[in-house]
């Protein structure tokens, strides 16, 4: 199979999809590589060394006109001319704020492949994971930085000062991007409190987070804790739909003037009332006293240790896809459930609810159970 693996284009989106060792196994199984020049630069990667790998350098025209293209991000509205028939495999999130893209896949006849919402046979996100991570980590570093006074923070300083904890977290979700916020969190030396809806997970969570607050995520107890919070951090994840709006505009009003959210969730909508997306080019704004941290591709920040973790977690679904085109996802049952869109049609349910566009809903068949 033809694979093309382009540019990245997003606003300082510095990832590239597969690492020059991920493309010599794709030579090794027989597959044709199609790399954009200078696609991997600014993960560390060159030219020469992709080559080295067996793949052909070409120009961004040539990488989309390819069987199967491999992206991190979604195809940007710049690239909608190059779709057409073909399987792209990318991180899409198309029930965010994506209905634009959603119709032109669904004009264009093109595959749509979402890493986000590909599932392992224990239900678990293998390709969303290390990029939650990153993110996790990345969210109190953010955070922290914005809570300077010369960022128009509150001035509070996120750790110990001579054996005394200063600065209070509170981060909204117990899943992958949650763990590791509250790792950095709690390693600094702040004050944290974790929201989570399933108490049973706690205590596995505690032997790793043993100075770790955590709480039952309900309107009550998440108004109480952001009264005097520096930082909120938004982890909530509704599978393959936008995310809850969990704090109000009208509860975001309550939070301390200078204090800082981060919205890890703003690709998938958002879980504060007053997100919305953001670049690395100019990553927050204030809203009613409060700074507002949403920019839509965090993990683009650091792309050598992204680019890496999302290889090692792709490749072998790309060789799938390369090896048996789309028949091995058409029958798993975690697998199927990233095709969201096929033949002009969008085949995830929340999607189609999300977007309005549930006419060009059409259920794939798994073939096997």
């Amino acid at each position: 199979m033809k694979i093309g693996i382009p540019k990245e284009i997003k606003d300082k989106e510095a990832r590239v999809a597969i690492t020059p060792q991920g493309v010599a196994k794709l030579i090794q199984a027989k597959h044709s590589v199609f790399v954009e020049s200078g696609a991997g630069l600014d993960s560390g990667f060159s030219n020469e060394q992709y080559q080295t790998a067996g793949a052909n350098i070409v120009s961004a025209s040539d990488a989309w006109n390819t069987d199967l293209v491999v992206k991190v991000k979604e195809p940007q509205e710049s690239e909608y001319q190059y779709l057409k028939q073909q399987i792209v495999f990318t991180f899409f999130h198309l029930a965010g704020v994506n209905k634009s893209l959603t119709e032109e896949l669904i004009k264009k006849g093109t595959t749509a492949v979402a890493y986000e919402s590909l599932e392992d046979l224990q239900g678990k996100l293998p390709i969303l994971a290390p990029m939650s991570a990153v993110a996790g980590n990345m969210s109190v570093l953010m955070g922290a930085y914005y809570l300077a006074k010369f960022n128009q923070g509150n001035g509070m300083q996120l750790g110990t000062i001579m054996n005394k904890s200063y600065g209070k977290v509170v981060i909204l979700g117990d899943g992958v991007v949650g763990q590791h916020a509250a790792h950095v969190a709690s390693a600094m030396g702040a004050a944290v409190f974790v929201a989570g809806r399933h108490a049973e997970k706690w205590e596995t969570l505690k032997a790793s987070l043993p100075t770790v607050n955590f709480f039952i995520s309900n309107s009550e107890n998440i108004a109480a804790h952001i009264l005097d919070a520096d930082l909120v951090i938004g982890a909530v994840l509704s599978r393959g739909a936008k995310a809850p709006k969990i704090i109000t505009e009208s509860l975001l009003k309550t939070m301390p003037l200078g204090s800082v959210i981060v919205d890890v969730s703003i690709d998938q909508g958002g879980c504060f009332e007053t997100s919305r997306p953001t670049t690395h080019s100019d990553p927050v704004f204030i809203k009613h006293g409060v700074v507002h941290y949403c920019v839509s591709n965090m993990p683009g920040a650091y792309p050598k240790a992204s680019t890496l973790a999302l290889t090692e977690a792709s490749i072998n679904y790309v060789l799938d896809l390369a090896d048996n085109s789309l028949n091995g996802f058409l029958a798993d049952k975690g697998k199927i459930k990233a095709i969201n869109t096929y033949q002009g049609k969008i085949t995830a349910e929340k999607v189609a609810k999300d977007l309005g566009l549930y006419d060009f809903f059409q259920s794939l068949n798994l073939n096997a159970r």
